[in-house]
């Protein structure tokens, strides 16, 4: 386990006083790793977990080559003649179980979605261009325009999705709900995936009220334990929230060591800004191996991160905006790595700007936005309007941020600009 110190040699340019944010991803990436422990659990059970084997396929999917379609199924020879093709249809295939007949040349089978496609045929007709014209049971006859399919058509081949012994799904996947049928789809009832991350939360600060509490002067009702918990949840991770800690030293300590026994990784809100006159940033320094920052960023800033035994700690800001921007663009990621989740890049959404933006170079800002589509078909966003670290309501109307990189400077009206989407996130 490297120190921090070790880990920021590693990097070129490193400036705990103005650290770039492109640099905290770098920093966070060596700082953690997966947890190691593995469970079975059922397939109902495994949504948003993360795989913790490769699968391979223990069978093809689908088993045997099947009707995409309610149609008729016959030999693509047939369609060596122009104009319109009659054939005689010799029975009916239906799903579940394999026609047992045969047919030859100038015949077909009526064939359902899913039906085993019999032996000999390879093509199926849809039924809305197929006319009946003639009646009779097994004699009955169809006619198609040769036109309307080609050889091969509407057929699903065995392991067109996946083959027996194939990869299926790599370790380090986050389960979604296509991944659950999947694996359904695979006959497994269970599926490995890493044990859930544990994650301690706490509030810090004698100016938070607590549901209960009377308002007072200077006082505010708290809001980033509720908002932490609810990201937290959503990422899938065991929460273990520990409510408002004051300014004391010994409540303190306790706190973040009672968090670090617990805990994968503590967050704390509140507490971290440089030169700020509490026992936060002097509890996390006696305690662990911390590092604390000022990001070159908009909003968020101060930052605190390292480790309190085996626990990895990140200290964030107490302006609710900015717990909430600094979850999304740094903790979140580091989370989803310490969960075993494979590195995500998600693309930014590129938007055409409805208002012009000042901005220095020197710094990333993230503007909370609202992306819509204009008539013309272009995707556009505009700011929620009032970019203050305390307007909390701005991230209910938005739903993603404007990222300004660190380099950019002045967006114009019409300009395009980078803007990563909540996606679920918030």
């Amino acid at each position: 386990m490297k120190t921090l110190a070790e880990i920021a040699a590693q990097l070129q340019g490193y400036d705990p006083k103005a650290l770039p944010a492109d640099a905290v991803g770098e920093f966070l990436s060596h700082l953690v790793e997966p947890v190691a422990d593995v469970e079975d659990v059922p397939v109902f059970d495994a949504l948003d977990r993360v795989l913790a084997q490769d699968i391979a396929s223990p069978i093809s999917v689908p088993p045997h080559d099947n009707s995409a379609m309610d149609g008729f199924a016959f030999s693509s020879s047939e369609l060596k003649s122009a104009g319109t093709i009659t054939l005689q249809v010799v029975g009916t295939a239906l799903a579940g179980k394999a026609w047992q007949g045969s047919a030859g040349a100038g015949q077909c089978v009526k064939i359902m979605t899913g039906a085993i496609m019999p032996a000999g045929l390879d093509t199926v007709v849809p039924q809305e261009f197929a006319q009946p014209n003639a009646a009779g049971g097994d004699s009955d006859r169809v006619s198609f325009d040769a036109g309307v399919v080609r050889a091969g058509d509407n057929r699903r081949l065995k392991g067109e999705d996946l083959m027996q012994g194939g990869a299926a799904l790599a370790a380090g996947t986050r389960i979604g709900p296509a991944a659950c049928g999947l694996i359904a789809s695979l006959g497994m009832a269970n599926v490995p995936v890493r044990r859930k991350l544990r994650v301690a939360y706490f509030s810090t600060g004698d100016e938070i009220l607590s549901f209960g509490e009377p308002p007072r002067e200077g006082a505010v009702y708290d809001s980033n334990r509720y908002t932490v918990h609810a990201m937290l949840t959503r990422l899938g991770c065991d929460v273990i929230d520990m409510g408002v800690v004051r300014d004391d030293p010994a409540k303190l300590e306790d706190a973040f060591r009672n968090a670090a026994a617990k805990a994968d990784a503590i967050i704390t809100s509140g507490g971290v800004s440089v030169g700020e006159a509490d026992y936060t940033k002097a509890m996390m320094a006696k305690l662990g191996d911390v590092a604390f920052w000022r990001i070159a960023m908009r909003p968020g800033r101060p930052m605190a991160v390292g480790r309190i035994g085996s626990s990895v700690l990140f200290g964030l800001p107490g302006n609710p905006v900015a717990v909430m921007v600094t979850f999304i663009a740094f903790v979140r990621p580091a989370l989803l790595r310490m969960m075993g989740a494979a590195p995500l890049h998600h693309p930014y959404l590129r938007a055409r700007c409805l208002e012009a933006m000042r901005k220095k170079p020197g710094r990333t800002e993230y503007q909370r936005g609202i992306v819509t589509t204009a008539a013309d078909g272009h995707v556009e966003v505009r700011t929620t309007g009032n970019q203050g670290s305390g307007v909390l309501s701005s991230m209910t109307q938005a739903n993603g941020l404007i990222v300004l990189h660190h380099a950019q400077g002045n967006v114009a009206l019409g300009d395009e600009v980078d803007v990563l989407m909540f996606d679920g996130a918030v």
